[in-house]
């Protein structure tokens, strides 16, 4: 069964667009799958059938200004005006519509990339709610990040938050294909296979080459520093069980030093985290055809454990 639903999102202008589906048989959870930067949700229908056919119910949406989401509003790389946790309040509103429908059921999440960000800021608010979260491809302190944000700041309050200057993002991003070798597409950093790059790149609902509005970017950044240190971590329920995966080719992690950084503040701060790090791969390790099978049973292995 596919249920298509509709929010008004956070930011108080856009209707979110997501999908609830539920396996042919009696569910035992719910996991909800929150995507990252520049994509939608549909990229994952290879780990949404792989979760319901291991007995879960499966939530996803498109953020706003990305996918359907932003193609109905009208509103490509633009996330409104009511700030960073924007994204993040509407996965909650999206957990509560599913929990509407299917209540009583262990509840987790699983965010890869911005989506990782996304959980990370969503745990330390609602994180009693949930029976366990799986982050991949995370960041620690994004480098760049803090000099990034000083010139989106200025730029915002000279007026120009909702023009795009390709400047910003390049300045954030433009290093993460330093270990690529050969670069034609500027995706490369996200997978090494050429038809995973090429598929990303192509997608007509992804809004990764789409401008994004210098005020979007700032929310961006600004994202990621409200989830950085053990002041986070302190935030996040101690009892809740966390799977932190990601590969060592990943400049999103810094090539392992950040998703072993967000562990450690994790660890410091008396929480349980299982930390697993791929070798060899680079940041959408769910998409390598060597290892997404793998990749996906080890996140069911971790909710069963936790059911």
């Amino acid at each position: 069964m596919l249920h298509e639903v509709k929010f008004q999102s956070f930011n108080e202008r856009d209707e979110v667009y997501g999908w609830i589906y539920v396996p042919a048989a009696e569910p035992k959870g719910i996991v909800q799958i929150i995507h990252g930067y520049g994509e939608h949700s549909r990229r994952y229908l290879h780990m949404i059938v792989k979760f319901m056919d291991a007995g879960f119910i499966v939530a996803a949406d498109d953020h706003v200004g990305h996918g359907k989401t932003a193609l109905e509003n009208d509103t490509w790389g633009d996330w409104g005006d009511k700030g960073c946790h924007t994204m993040m309040e509407d996965e909650h509103r999206l957990t509560e519509l599913v929990c509407e429908k299917y209540p009583n059921l262990p509840y987790f999440l699983f965010g890869h990339s911005m989506g990782s960000f996304i959980v990370r800021d969503y745990i330390a608010k609602y994180g009693s709610r949930l029976a366990g979260a799986t982050i991949c491809g995370t960041s620690g302190v994004f480098p760049g990040a803090e000099d990034v944000a000083k010139e989106l700041e200025k730029a915002v309050a000279d007026g120009k938050g909702k023009e795009s200057d390709p400047a910003y993002a390049g300045s954030l991003l433009g290093w993460m294909c330093e270990r690529c070798g050969e670069v034609s597409i500027g995706n490369e950093w996200i997978c090494a296979d050429p038809y995973v790059q090429r598929d990303h790149a192509e997608d007509p609902f992804d809004a990764f080459t789409k401008p994004t509005l210098n005020q979007s970017l700032l929310y961006f950044v600004q994202m990621m520093n409200v989830i950085n240190g053990t002041e986070w971590a302190e935030k996040v329920p101690k009892e809740l069980p966390i799977y932190n995966i990601g590969g060592d080719q990943d400049p999103v992690g810094q090539y392992g030093k950040g998703i072993y950084e967000v562990s450690n503040w994790l660890y410091e701060t008396g929480h349980a985290v299982d930390t697993k790090v791929y070798s060899g791969f680079r940041h959408e390790i769910h998409n390598y055809a060597q290892i997404k099978d793998e990749v996906e049973y080890g996140i069911i292995a971790f909710m069963n454990k936790h059911l």
